[in-house]
C-alpha cells in the first residue's frame, strides 16, 4: 500500500522560504567575503571555512535581521568577528613569508621544512571571479587587485588583528571609522588610532605608496613567461637565471631559507634540480599575478606528482620576485586551484 505523501508543515515551508531568500541575497557576496577573510587570515583554506561559518551563522539569525540595515555590512560584521576569533585561537596570528622572518641565506636548505610556522598561502584568482562589483568604493584607498597581491597580503599579516580589520574595512571596503567602530565595537577614536598605526606600518614597506595593480601582461612579458616554462621543463639553469632581475628575491615556504640575487638563486637551483627527473608547468593565476602549478616525476614511466605552486612578480622584462609554495605543504594547495595531485598525461 502506497502511503500518501505528507505535506510539508508550516514550519518546514517557512524554513525553506527563509533559506531560499537568504541564499538569493547572500550568495552574490560570497566571493568578496572570501577575499576579505583571506586578507584577514592569510590562508585560502581558512578563508573558505570562515565564509561557510559566516553564512551558517547569518542564516540561523536571518529571521531576526528582518532587512534592518545593510545585509552586506551585517555579513562583513559576522565574517570579521569570526576571523578575529579564529586569530585569537591561533598560536600565532601572523602568516608570513620567509623573507619577513630572517636575512637571506647563502647555504642550502637542510631538508627540514619549517612546518611549525604558519606560512602565508597563495590565493587562486578563480576565487575572485563572479564578484558582483570588483571596482573599489570611492572612499577606499586600495582596489581589490592590490590587496590580494602577495606583497600586500604579506604586509597585512604583520599587523595586529584589530589593526588588520580596521585597515581592511576602512581602506579596502571603504567604510568610515564610525561605521567600522559600529561593526567591530569600541569607539571611533580607537578605530582611527588603529587605522593610523596600520597605515604607518604599510608606509614603511611601501614608502612611495602601494604599487599599482599589475596591468595585463605585455607581449614581452608573455614571452618571458613562455621562456620561464621552457627553462623549468628543460631544467636549463642558465636560461632560467637570465630571466631574473639582478636583485631578484626567491622564497619557498615552508622552507625558511630564502635567497637574494641572481647568483644565490642560481646556486640554489643548481643544487635543487639534481634531485628531479623532469618538470611540467601548468599555467594558472594567483594573487592577481602570473602563476604556475609544477608537477615533477622521477622517470619517464612514473606519474606526474604535484610539486609546487609558483607565483611570479614581473617588472618590465624580468622576474623581480619568485615564490614557490613547495613540499610538503605546497601540494595541499592544488585542490584550491582545481588541479589534481597526480597525472599520467601532462
Amino acid at each position: 500500500m502506497i502511503e500518501p505523501t505528507k505535506a510539508p508543515s508550516l514550519r518546514e515551508r517557512d524554513l525553506k522560504y527563509t533559506s531560499q531568500a537568504f541564499e538569493k541575497l547572500a550568495e552574490p557576496l560570497r566571493q568578496e567575503l572570501k577575499r576579505h577573510c583571506y586578507s584577514m587570515l592569510g590562508s585560502v583554506h581558512e578563508a573558505e571555512d570562515l565564509v561557510q561559518e559566516t553564512f551558517l551563522r547569518a542564516w540561523r539569525s536571518f529571521d531576526g535581521f528582518e532587512g534592518r540595515g545593510s545585509l552586506r555590512a551585517w555579513l562583513y560584521q559576522i565574517a570579521t568577528n569570526a576571523c578575529l576569533n579564529a586569530l585569537a585561537a591561533r598560536k600565532n596570528a601572523q602568516r608570513l613569508l620567509p623573507d619577513q622572518r630572517a636575512p637571506a641565506s647563502t647555504r642550502m636548505p637542510d631538508g627540514k621544512p619549517s612546518t611549525e610556522i604558519t606560512w602565508l598561502e597563495p590565493y587562486p584568482d578563480s576565487n575572485l571571479q563572479g564578484m558582483v562589483d570588483d571596482t573599489p568604493d570611492p572612499a577606499a584607498r586600495y582596489a581589490s587587485a592590490e590587496v590580494v597581491r602577495l606583497a600586500f597580503a604579506a604586509v597585512i599579516q604583520q599587523l595586529p588583528p584589530r589593526q588588520r580589520a580596521a585597515l581592511l574595512l576602512c581602506d579596502v571596503v571603504g567604510w568610515s571609522a564610525v561605521e567600522t567602530a559600529a561593526l567591530l565595537g569600541g569607539s571611533t577614536a580607537s578605530i582611527n588610532s588603529a587605522l593610523q598605526r596600520a597605515r604607518e606600518t604599510l608606509a614603511k614597506r611601501f614608502p612611495q605608496g602601494l604599487p599599482p595593480a599589475a596591468p595585463a601582461t605585455t607581449s614581452v612579458q608573455q614571452a618571458l613567461l613562455h621562456r620561464y616554462v621552457q627553462a623549468w621543463e628543460g631544467m636549463d639553469l642558465a636560461s632560467f637565471v637570465a630571466l631574473l632581475k639582478e636583485d631578484a628575491h626567491y622564497t619557498m615556504p615552508p622552507v625558511s631559507q630564502w635567497y637574494a640575487g641572481r647568483q644565490a638563486i642560481g646556486a640554489f637551483f643548481e643544487w635543487a634540480w639534481k634531485a628531479y627527473g623532469s618538470f611540467r608547468l601548468i599555467p594558472t593565476a594567483a594573487n592577481r599575478q602570473p602563476a604556475f602549478a609544477a608537477y615533477s616525476r622521477a622517470g619517464a614511466q612514473a606519474p606526474w606528482m604535484a610539486h609546487s605552486i609558483h607565483v611570479l612578480t614581473l617588472e618590465e622584462d624580468r622576474i623581480a620576485a619568485l615564490t614557490l609554495f613547495v613540499k610538503p605543504t605546497g601540494p595541499q594547495l592544488f585542490q584550491a586551484f582545481g588541479l589534481p595531485l597526480t597525472s599520467t598525461s601532462l
